[in-house]
């Protein structure tokens, strides 16, 4: 198995060649692997101890649980509306999801959102949705509203529809790669004796505050647009 470093950021691990092409896994593939594998034991857990929940919280964990839940459903409903309150049971995960995958460069790790593929594919999720609950909510009426406010608008009308993924995963992608990238670069240049204390405060930022601001701003978008793909 041989290693090797792309640019100094992302490494890829090539397990075999055809063809002097390798083929193996890059720390895209890693890391959200393990994003996934963290989710994957919380929610095993949640599901042991959910038939234990007593109607009063009894516990600190019952308490964080709810306190998760009812904060991930409040927030779908002050942003798609008290009818679509439903979509909680989506958006929570993805959340979660994009949350631990920013904050994955706290532990020396290459964020997963740091690579336009999982930005994309997580857009695309919400470019398909959009279609989809548009036309399950208004039926034909909703294509019509490509040919509005004149039919000459439509190329327009669907070039502004493709454009919702794409600035929607260049959004995410650029914000965390940039962190990561200027992270990089300090831990290359800076000795030892200058990165006490500080990369504290970088992390700090990058990691946390910038990684917490655009998993709310993706995951609000995402919302917005398909709740107003379902208004009348």
């Amino acid at each position: 198995m041989e290693q090797n470093l792309d640019f100094g950021i992302h490494q890829v691990v090539t397990f075999f060649t055809i063809d002097g092409k390798p083929y193996g896994l890059t720390t895209t593939h890693i890391n959200t692997f393990l994003v996934m594998a963290v989710l994957t034991i919380f929610a095993l857990i949640v599901r042991a101890k959910v038939k234990n929940f007593k109607t009063i919280p009894d516990t600190k964990f019952q308490i964080i649980v709810e306190m998760l839940v009812d904060t991930i459903y409040n927030f779908t409903s002050s942003t798609m509306g008290e009818k679509n309150r439903r979509f909680g049971a989506f958006y929570g995960p993805m959340f979660l999801f994009i949350l631990l995958s920013n904050l994955t460069g706290l532990i020396g790790l290459r964020p997963p959102t740091a690579d336009i593929a999982t930005t994309f594919a997580l857009s695309l999720t919400t470019f398909f949705m959009i279609h989809y609950f548009g036309l399950r909510a208004k039926g034909a009426n909703y294509l019509k509203g490509f040919l509005e406010p004149m039919p000459f608008l439509l190329p327009l009308n669907i070039i502004g529809e493709l454009a919702n993924p794409i600035s929607l995963s260049f959004r995410l992608f650029g914000n965390i790669l940039g962190g990561t990238i200027i992270m990089g670069l300090y831990y290359a240049m800076m000795p030892w004796w200058a990165q006490l204390g500080l990369p504290s405060i970088l992390h700090s930022y990058f990691d946390v505050f910038a990684g917490a601001l655009q998993t709310l701003i993706f995951v609000m978008l995402s919302m917005t647009f398909v709740s107003s793909a379902m208004e009348d």
